[in-house]
């Protein structure tokens, strides 16, 4: 957790990314200082009790990432925002009393999402399109540049021709994706403060982090969520277990157990401890009929540095955006089994003059670390690249077949190319392979993986 604050805590305008610590020591400055603008009236800001949360409900397909957007046309007030408190561990409060006071600071910080999906469906008159309602939930981080920042899951967002927010007073406003992490199931969303109301800006809350790591198997936690798009919940339970190794359809995820009900609805909603802090963002369940209370999250301090990384480098625009040059499939667990190889993407081509032929990819690689962070699918890796500028170099770890038969680690170091530079055609390397295929030089669509899980993604 130091680093993350201490990348974040570098020198920047007041309107930039801030810690709910910097947020809280404003406050208190704010207080003392508020006798001498007493003329002006109070200008801080009260926190508020909401309920928002988050998860996809019934028929929406995940898919890649797609956005369109509307302005609200507000006009923006340079107001402050708040930051959820803390509930203190002595207090001496029950059980059922902690959950009460947990709810009302956190609620503020926590946000409904509503995406519009486009859906195909084959029919005797052809191929017909319909357009599908997603709700699912988000938390409150921080702001930036005028804009506020929101992380949710990737699934909740993947594929949406619009994004809108709702915030504890019930009003909404339009968003837009700021970067996407398929591999981490992670997404930041930006809402711009100029299209909140000054009564919005009052009621909402910038949550406060927890230490994931600091947790202990038989704790307290509360799930917050916009279930099954009803409105926000609460759910208490505990933590049921630690560094749980779950196996969805197209990768592993290291995730906290928890009882506490996490239903349709919750996804990207808020994990909490006692004293209401962050130490999870919700993001699966166990859906079998047999299984009872078997929810998971995304530990906080996993989610900490990604989150960082899509604030930063989320901005970059489709001129500037990176491309690596190869085309390649997913490597699943089932398929490592089958075949003996690591999980990841495999390479199948590597296109001719590209970035990664200068870097040294050659077809048959299997690509399982980019930039320190692990890749799991083909989705995750353009991802991953996407996010960053053209002209950035970065480190890949690929497993490279030997000859006796079994598979060595390199790190190499590419620098990423211009994707409008990029050709269209013409592979140095082919290496013919069954599967879903991506070229990393198009702006393409994400696809569906094939398989079944019995995790479902909320």
């Amino acid at each position: 957790m130091a680093d993350y604050d201490n990348h974040i805590n570098n020198d920047r305008d007041n309107d930039q990314w801030k810690t709910a610590d910097e947020w809280r020591a404003e406050e208190k400055e704010n207080k003392k200082n508020s006798s001498k603008d007493k003329k002006g009236g109070k200008w801080w800001l009260r926190i508020c009790v909401s309920a928002a949360a988050f998860g996809l409900i019934a028929g929406v397909v995940f898919q890649g990432v797609q956005y369109g957007f509307s302005k609200a046309g507000v006009q923006n007030t340079g107001s402050q925002l708040a930051t959820t408190k803390t509930i203190s561990s002595s207090s001496g409060s029950s059980s059922a009393n902690g959950l009460s006071e947990v709810t009302e600071v956190v609620m503020p910080s926590i946000v409904s999402i509503t995406g519009i999906f486009q859906t195909t469906s084959q029919s005797w008159y052809g191929q017909q399109s319909s357009e599908s309602e997603g709700v699912g939930s988000g938390i409150i981080i921080g702001k930036e540049d005028g804009k506020l920042l929101i992380v949710t899951n990737n699934h909740v967002i993947e594929d949406a021709k619009s994004l809108s927010v709702g915030f504890i007073d019930e009003e909404t406003a339009s968003a837009e994706v700021r970067g996407t992490d398929s591999d981490a199931d992670l997404a930041v969303i930006e809402v711009k403060l100029s299209d909140l109301k000054d009564s919005t800006q009052e009621k909402i809350a910038v949550i406060t982090m927890g230490d994931s790591d600091d947790l202990k198997t038989g704790e307290q936690a509360v799930a917050i969520g916009n279930a099954l798009g009803y409105g926000q919940s609460v759910t208490g339970g505990y933590i049921s277990a630690l560094n749980r190794e779950v196996q969805l359809t197209d990768k592993t995820m290291t995730l906290i157990q928890t009882d506490a009900a996490i239903n349709p609805g919750n996804s990207g909603g808020a994990l909490l401890n006692s004293k209401g802090e962050l130490i999870g963002i919700n993001t699966v369940k166990y859906a079998d009929e047999d299984v009872e209370g078997m929810g998971y999250a995304i530990p906080i301090n996993t989610a900490k540095p990604i989150i960082n990384e899509l604030i930063e480098n989320g901005s970059v625009s489709e001129e500037e955006q990176a491309y690596l040059g190869i085309s390649g499939q997913t490597v699943d667990s089932s398929m490592a089994a089958q075949f003996n190889m690591p999980t990841g993407v495999y390479v199948q081509q590597v296109i001719s003059g590209s970035p990664a032929k200068n870097a040294g990819i050659s077809a048959g690689d299997i690509i399982t670390e980019f930039n320190g962070s692990k890749v799991s699918t083909m989705d995750g890796l353009q991802d991953k690249i996407s996010n960053l500028k053209a002209g950035t170099k970065a480190k890949i770890v690929v497993q490279r077949q030997s000859q006796s038969g079994g598979y060595e680690s390199k790190t190499l170091t590419v620098t990423l190319g211009k994707k409008s530079d990029a050709p269209s055609t013409s592979s140095d390397e082919n290496n013919s392979g069954s599967g879903s295929e991506r070229n990393y030089y198009y702006n393409g669509q994400s696809q569906n993986e094939s398989g079944s899980s019995p995790y479902g993604g909320y």
